[in-house]
């Protein structure tokens, strides 16, 4: 299409393409909300992205923190420092 000029017409070509465009957008975004209700009705639904490590996994290298680094527990776990700090953060405030 080009560059839009600045005469009726080309406002009216610029102004019903943004209407496709929004319209489009809210469908989506329509489509997206009933696929969620849809699946809230599902038992075993859970909101987010799953977890990478199992809880025994968490624990084990929280257990291997209290004798080593965290780059040494990163290295053997694959579990990432972020992660390790996070899970101790978790662990302190649920004592």
């Amino acid at each position: 299409m080009g560059l839009v000029e600045d005469t009726p017409t080309g406002r009216l070509v610029f102004n019903v393409m943004s209407a496709f465009a929004e319209f489009e957008r809210d469908m989506i975004v329509e489509r997206t909300q009933e696929g969620k209700v849809i699946a809230k009705q599902r038992e075993d639904f859970r909101e987010g992205r799953p977890n990478k490590f199992s809880k025994k996994q968490i624990a084990h290298a929280l257990g291997l923190l209290e004798t080593h680094s965290y780059k040494e527990v990163e290295n053997m776990t694959g579990i990432s420092k972020s992660t390790l700090i996070r899970a101790k953060k978790k662990q302190e405030v649920a004592k």
